[in-house]
């Protein structure tokens, strides 16, 4: 009976996988198609389009600006949610529920509500700073947080936090050494997670700089769609493709991650005296 079980298991993982798969792949699959037809019916296939990527004006621009703002993005949203999750933890555990319903507002208040408050804020910015499109980086990090909140959330309750301060703190390391080099490395899947949801954010973001007048990667692309199609198509899959890329490589980086810790874990000379007893 548990063969039978484990069997029809395997059997619905593997259909569960070959659907959804095919949910994901047939649309790119056929992106890719239609972006390498010829201009005639009977006309060979091309990478016309995918050549024109790097050489169609402002897409470049384009797409520097955008990669530059998910790092932005992602860097502003750990310095400011990270530190502030734990030492709300560790000091004011009370302010817990008040700080996840900030962070997770943003999901309740639609797009142009948020640019129509923000429009006064990147008039004076352009107007005593500088207009420049990395800009974003303030809207985007107020975007990204329910989404990050709740991959950070999940790392931070799946370690004793207190603990670990409180050890390491007794041991004289300061509150930059406990952020950085206790509780940061028992959250790293975590950390990757939130990070990646950021990228995919910013890389997908669309309503804030058209509304706002700055030409980021799926503004270009949308523009792309009135005056070449197969290079707008091209542009679109590439961008899945990265993400994609981008998943596998953290992916493999949280395995690689888990996998030393659970070895440090078990190698007696990681050991605690108490553990060796």
């Amino acid at each position: 009976m548990r063969r039978t079980k484990r069997l029809k298991l395997q059997v619905f993982r593997a259909v569960v996988f070959v659907v959804f798969g095919a949910f994901f792949l047939v649309p790119i699959l056929a992106m890719f198609e239609f972006s390498t037809r010829g201009r005639g019916i009977s006309a060979p296939r091309t990478l016309a389009a995918w050549q024109s990527i790097i050489t169609y004006p402002d897409l470049v621009g384009a797409i520097i600006a955008s990669l530059e703002l998910a790092a932005i993005t992602a860097a502003g949203m750990l310095l400011l949610l990270l530190p502030t999750m734990i030492w709300t933890r560790l000091r004011l555990p009370r302010l817990t529920r008040a700080i996840e319903f900030i962070c997770l507002l943003p999901l309740t208040i639609p797009a142009i509500v948020l640019i129509v408050g923000l429009f006064p804020m990147y008039g004076w910015l352009a107007n005593n700073f500088s207009d420049s499109i990395l800009t974003l980086a303030f809207s985007y990090v107020i975007l990204v947080l329910p989404y990050a909140y709740r991959s950070l959330d999940a790392g931070l309750s799946a370690i004793d936090v207190k603990t670990l301060s409180e050890a390491a703190r007794s041991l004289g390391a300061g509150w930059p050494t406990v952020i950085l080099r206790v509780i940061v490395p028992n959250i790293s899947t975590a950390l990757l997670n939130a990070m990646l949801l950021s990228v995919a954010l910013v890389l997908g973001e669309y309503t804030f700089a058209n509304l706002l007048a700055y030409l980021n990667l799926q503004v270009a692309v949308a523009q792309l769609g009135r005056a070449n199609a197969g290079v707008s198509i091209a542009v679109a899959v590439a961008s899945l493709l990265f993400a994609f890329v981008l998943l596998m490589v953290i992916s493999i980086a949280g395995r690689r991650r888990q996998a030393s810790l659970t070895v440090a874990g078990t190698d007696p000379q990681y050991l605690t005296a108490g553990q060796r007893t």
